[in-house]
């Protein structure tokens, strides 16, 4: 324990990355204040309890988690990373089916910076339609605007919107200057927040003699479990042997090692499940713009699409396999790998250079890739599962618990190189400190 307090204490020892770690707090810090400042106009009390409403409490409840609580608060950051990351979605499935945003992206730094403005163009009209149809949404139950009609849609649709923008700009902030990626530290920071809520949830329940303190034991050893198995499996990976063959350049000799390639079990990372839930926000959000005019539509939409229904997770869990696939395409490419290792006069034991190595790779991708995202596909839908079936009290979904560990290793990691390159004992290994010359 005093070991890993003394590595701990690395961190403040290079200036950099006490600077960015600095950075990213203070980002942060900014964002959580945004989530209490309210747009005018609302009831927050009749808000409040629309969500604790058993219509609606699944499905906006779910959603406000992934806000932070912002969307409970009909807060300026309500609509939080879901526009941009619904805006990326779109941008890189256009990018492949676009020749000009295909070509565009192949232009290096240039054509990535003029995408980049495209995503946000889009991710602001991704986040006005979003906007309408949630205010029209609650606009539905009667007194929680206090003056309904156009002036406040419109004047309520532009605060969240540039709301929305202003997150996405935070998280381009922490890419740009912090640590970790920005996206993904702003939705781990919104739902670490909602971590004391949910354990006085838990301790209400309990005052209340709705659960007993057994169930509670049962309930943080499992909880424990999940988040050992979501660290296992995260960390797992499968390592393709590579040999290099001996080179004679002169009199020197080059080559002769061994090396291997590793391919994790979940490359993807929490983007699938980030992803997911993104897409499956706008339809809610959609539907949200006819509640008025055809209510019925409504009240159909929260029976078969709540977070708890059938239909939801199947698409849930559709989305995230297509997702996990599809992002493991992206960052890999068998035949490039596979080319790259013929050029360095390497190859795959037993395999042959070339288009049987491209195969090769491919066939290990998918096989890991379909585990991963099975894996994924589990923690999204199981806990629901447990919770619907036998009313077994969840503290967070298998969706939050995947996001923070995902995030936080990654931020681990990143960390540790940091402290490496200095010549530091790493953030999660064991040793005495050294100094910057090894001393």
């Amino acid at each position: 324990m005093i070991v890993q307090l003394q590595n701990f204490k690395n961190i403040f020892h290079v200036g950099e990355l006490r600077n960015k770690l600095g950075f990213t707090l203070a980002v942060l810090a900014v964002y959580r204040f945004g989530v209490h400042i309210q747009i005018p106009g609302i009831d927050v009390v009749a808000l409040k309890n629309l969500f604790n409403s058993s219509a609606a409490s699944g499905f906006l409840n779910y959603f406000d988690m992934f806000s932070g609580g912002a969307l409970k608060n009909f807060a300026i950051f309500a609509m939080g990373m879901g526009p941009y990351i619904t805006a990326s979605i779109m941008m890189q499935l256009l990018t492949i089916m676009v020749p000009s945003l295909e070509t565009l992206s192949k232009e290096g730094d240039y054509g990535r910076k003029v995408i980049n403005q495209y995503t946000r163009y889009l991710t602001f009209f991704v986040a006005i339609i979003q906007s309408f149809g949630y205010i029209t949404f609650i606009e539905h139950t009667p007194g929680i605007i206090i003056a309904p009609g156009w002036g406040f849609r419109l004047t309520a649709a532009l605060f969240l919107g540039i709301g929305s923008l202003f997150v996405m700009w935070l998280g381009e902030q922490i890419n740009g200057h912090g640590i970790g990626n920005g996206s993904s530290m702003v939705i781990f920071a919104g739902i670490v927040a909602m971590l004391p809520m949910a354990i006085g949830n838990i301790l209400t329940q309990m005052q209340l003699g709705q659960t007993n303190l057994l169930t509670v034991a049962v309930l943080l050893v499992v909880t424990v479990l999940v988040i050992a198995c979501i660290v296992f499996l995260e960390r797992g990976e499968r390592k393709v042997p590579v040999q290099y063959a001996k080179r004679v350049i002169g009199h020197k000799v080059y080559g002769g090692q061994s090396s291997y390639i590793p391919l994790k079990l979940n490359p993807s990372g929490v983007v699938p499940v980030i992803f997911s839930q993104a897409l499956l926000s706008m339809p809610g959000m959609v539907i949200g713009l006819f509640a008025l005019r055809w209510p019925e539509i409504q009240s159909v939409f929260m029976e078969w699409f709540s977070p708890s229904s059938v239909l939801y997770n199947l698409f849930n869990a559709g989305l995230i396999i297509f997702f996990a696939f599809f992002y493991t395409a992206i960052i890999f490419n068998p035949n490039e790998m596979a080319d790259n290792i013929r050029k360095s006069g390497g190859f795959v034991p037993g395999i042959r250079p070339g288009k049987k190595t491209a195969e090769f790779f491919d066939y290990l991708l998918t096989r890991v890739g379909f585990t991963g995202a099975l894996y994924l596909t589990s923690l999204a839908i199981l806990p629901r599962l447990l919770h619907g079936i036998w009313d077994f009290p969840v503290m967070f979904s298998g969706v939050s618990l995947l996001i923070v560990i995902g995030v936080g290793l990654d931020l681990s990691a990143q960390v540790e190189s940091h402290l490496i390159e200095r010549r530091y004992d790493g953030f999660l290994s064991s040793g005495r400190l050294k100094g910057r010359y090894g001393r």
